[in-house]
């Protein structure tokens, strides 16, 4: 088939009549990156060619093996993905330098060329869908069919997790299944000195993959800024970029060095993770813009985005739905049995129920190994305490940038009320992300998180607006507990204004923590800590306890961007209020 402005492509044209007929569900980002294939289809400026994916195809089924060593079946998905990749085409025109035919000088001319559309692709597919087998399917592809010196590199978030797209190359060497790779693997790796044509053209060495017929190289890199920009690489392809604690745009530094070359190709694959508000939801919005058609359609189109998950947590109840999550259930990645599995597990352990629905059903859900589980970090219905006595903590450690405060209300039920006021700089607010400035304008909006304007918070500015609040709410604050660092300031015009009495200093520490934290958690396990701001959930969201052999514990802060200031204050607030009880009485 030639080129066509106007064909369907063949594997994206079966895909898509299955869904018609109700044989595939698809949720709602597959079906927008459906219409934008749709809008490619009817663009006359863009052309589609199967010569390459039928090329890409049969080299993988001919020559390529599973990590155990059988042969290579190329899943429908695959063919799918990998015609949004080798598939579109356009064309531009380009002055090059042409010499004459007797050598001496040349001239410029305008050319027209032919140039491959796709230079990303970002697939999030579920746990056990064969991601990482199809990105050594592309890796080897271009390794070895790709007849211009390449430099490749995989990275992943360990250097361990990324050997697993080597892995099955590595078989496929040994094996050498087909012709063209028992003529790749002919000769030895030790022949440095005789014949070229008794010497081996492909061997996985101490760099990695190397094809001595074009010298390309195909290596494992850190999931490191540092390791990765400024590389001229034809491909790169990111492993489980969602999955852990990833803090850098990786694929925007790789995307920098390989700009510099026509026709590079990024695919970033991964399943959903449990971590929010880090760069991966950033690039998640970026790519629900694109979806929904908000972004300029000449930089959306060089774009590919398969993004499997289940539309709603109700779904997952329905094996029927589990297909929008995982296209490749029940073929030979994952069974239907070891979803069943897992389902049964996380309504059983719900500590592992937040990893399942993000892992398994592309749920983005956080708060897997953290202390406080993601029911418990659900808010209540809206409640005022006015007028009421509580107990104040506050948390003044990060007091250049953030300071937050905490009140709790003791309830005639048992229950506390937790209302919690928090302060930022603009310079901080300023330096955000795009996830997580959404995140804070949520908290703005609802009054939990105010902003001073300046570099460095001022602690009298801070007291003053607090104080403020307290007089117009009318709470009855009758202790204070504070963390000793950074709090002299602060502290000492509490006391001049309000006395001595009351006023508890809560050093950090396994010793004064463990206790507190365990009648805490119990209190969230039964639903009795009543809050009602989404920046109460979040931080909570954020906490992780450290336990010792003895089972003692006390909060880790994570990481810096990882907030859990208000919890650390309520903790404060709670101890003071059980040596100051006699108060409230």
């Amino acid at each position: 088939m030639a080129l066509s402005n106007t064909a369907v492509p063949r594997y994206y044209g079966l895909f898509r009549d299955a869904v018609i007929r109700g044989e595939i569900p698809v949720c709602k980002e597959v079906s927008m990156e459906m219409n934008r294939i749709d809008d490619l289809i009817a663009n006359r400026n863009i052309y589609y060619d199967d010569r390459a994916v039928e090329g890409f195809i049969e080299y993988c089924e001919t020559e390529l093996t599973l990590t155990d060593g059988s042969d290579l079946v190329l899943l429908d998905t695959f063919k799918v993905w990998a015609e949004q990749i080798f598939g579109w085409y356009y064309f531009i025109d380009k002055r090059v330098y042409e010499p004459f035919k007797n050598g001496r000088g040349g001239r410029y001319i305008t050319k027209t060329i032919k140039r491959r559309l796709i230079n990303k692709q970002y697939l999030i597919v579920a746990r056990g869908a064969a991601k990482s087998m199809y990105a050594s399917c592309l890796q080897s592809f271009f390794l070895n069919v790709d007849s211009s010196t390449t430099h490749q590199i995989t990275t992943a978030p360990t250097m361990k997790q990324a050997e697993e797209v080597i892995s099955p190359i590595r078989t496929s060497i040994v094996q050498a299944r087909g012709s063209y790779f028992k003529f790749l693997t002919e000769g030895s790796l030790q022949n440095t000195t005789g014949s070229r044509a008794k010497r081996v053209k492909l061997a996985s060495t101490k760099k990695g993959i190397e094809n001595f017929l074009t010298g390309s190289l195909l290596e494992v890199r850190p999931m490191s800024i540092d390791k990765l920009q400024g590389l001229r690489t034809k491909l790169v392809t990111i492993d489980e970029w969602l999955s852990g604690d990833t803090r850098e745009d990786v694929v925007g530094a790789v995307e920098q060095g390989a700009s510099k070359i026509e026709d590079y190709l990024i695919v970033a694959i991964s399943s959903e993770g449990t971590v929010r508000n880090g760069i991966g939801d950033t690039i998640k919005m970026e790519l629900s813009a694109i979806l929904k058609g908000e972004v300029d359609t000449d930089y959306a189109n060089n774009i590919s985005i398969w993004w499997y998950k289940l539309d709603s947590v109700k779904e997952v109840s329905n094996p029927e739905m589990w297909l929008k999550a995982n296209p490749n259930l029940g073929t030979m990645t994952v069974s239907y049995d070891t979803y069943q599995r897992e389902v049964e597990r996380a309504e059983a352990v719900p500590s592992v129920r937040n990893d399942t629905l993000a892992k398994r059903f592309g749920i983005p859900m956080e708060g897997f190994t953290y202390y406080f589980t993601y029911e418990e970090t659900l808010p209540h219905r809206k409640r005022d305490y006015w007028k009421l006595p509580c107990a104040l903590g506050c948390d003044l450690s990060q007091g250049d940038d953030f300071c937050a405060f905490t009140f709790i209300f003791p309830l005639p039920t048992g229950c506390f009320g937790i209302k919690t006021r928090n302060y930022i700089t603009s310079l901080t607010l300023s330096k955000l992300p795009s996830a997580m400035r959404a995140k804070y304008d949520q908290f703005m909006k609802e009054g939990s998180l105010i902003v001073l304007d300046g570099t460095v918070l001022d602690m009298m500015h801070v007291y003053d607006d607090l104080d403020d609040h307290i007089t117009t709410r009318e709470y009855d604050v009758r202790c204070l507990g504070f963390d000793p660092y950074n709090a002299r300031e602060f502290v000492e015009r509490w006391q001049s204004e309000n006395g001595p009495f009351g006023i508890e200093k809560v050093i950090q520490g396994v010793k004064t923590e463990s206790v507190p934290l365990g009648e805490l958690k119990k209190l969230s396990e039964e639903r009795m800590l009543l809050f009602d701001e989404e920046l109460m959930t979040f931080t909570m969201g954020n906490c992780i306890a450290l336990e010792d052999t003895n089972g003692n514990r006390k909060l880790l802060k994570k990481r810096y961007e990882q907030k859990i200031d208000a919890v650390s204050a309520m903790l404060d607030a709670y101890v003071a209020y059980k040596l100051n009880k006699d108060s409230f009485e």
